[in-house]
């Protein structure tokens, strides 16, 4: 939703390449905030009526077991657009229409059913970067959203000269759900990277690594 152009019918290009561990890290803080993944990474019983693309993530944790959050974000990323796309689809919260670029490329044309919805979500991520009372929620989406490159949530204007604010939210966002946004921070690295990277790798192992990013 944060970053569809309604105007171009799609989603935002600066975003494509990391949007399937975006999509992903951010359903992975939605069920640590939940309760649903402990700390630890071991998942509860999926509910009834849970989303259908956070039981997804939630049941790439098999019963028992538990999963890092980097092997979390990164395990079925590839297929994430789709599957949220579709659920929205099916929601009604989006409409998508299937055409041909120059009559011959397969592509979808995206459509907002309520744009009010998406600006009011923009907005409340927006203040997370202002106000330190923003909800922990607001707070993850905005670092994702930064890191992420979601242009239509924050331009590089947009952030001159907040450096500092900046790095004080990704803090309380590592603070209050420890290791999880580093993880993420790897998974967007690893999807922009030319260099292929082994997906479970550890982010914190060594900082010789992650100078490779």
């Amino acid at each position: 939703m944060l970053s569809l152009r309604p105007d171009k019918g799609r989603f935002d290009d600066d975003s494509a390449a990391a949007r399937g561990v975006l999509l992903r890290a951010a359903a992975v803080a939605d069920l640590r905030l939940t309760g649903l993944l402990d700390m630890t990474g071991a998942a509860a019983p999926a509910p009834d009526g849970l989303d259908p693309f956070l039981a997804e993530v939630l049941g790439t944790v098999p019963a028992g077991q538990r999963r890092d959050w980097f092997e979390l974000i990164v395990t079925r990323s590839r297929k994430a657009e789709d599957a949220v796309r579709d659920g929205l689809a099916t929601a009604g919260v989006i409409t998508v229409e299937r055409h041909r670029v120059l009559g011959l490329f397969p592509a979808r044309r995206i459509g907002l059913v309520d744009a009010e919805l998406v600006e009011s979500l923009r907005v409340g991520v927006r203040q997370a970067v202002l106000e330190d009372s923003a909800p922990i929620e607001q707070a993850m989406l905005a670092v994702l959203a930064i890191d992420g490159n979601i242009g239509t949530v924050f331009g590089w204007r947009d952030l001159r000269g907040r450096s500092a604010t900046v790095r004080a939210l990704r803090d309380r966002v590592d603070y209050e759900l420890p290791g999880l946004w580093k993880s993420a921070e790897a998974a967007i690295a690893v999807e922009r990277s030319p260099v292929t990277i082994p997906l479970h790798h550890d982010p914190g192992r060594s900082e010789r690594s992650r100078s490779r990013w």
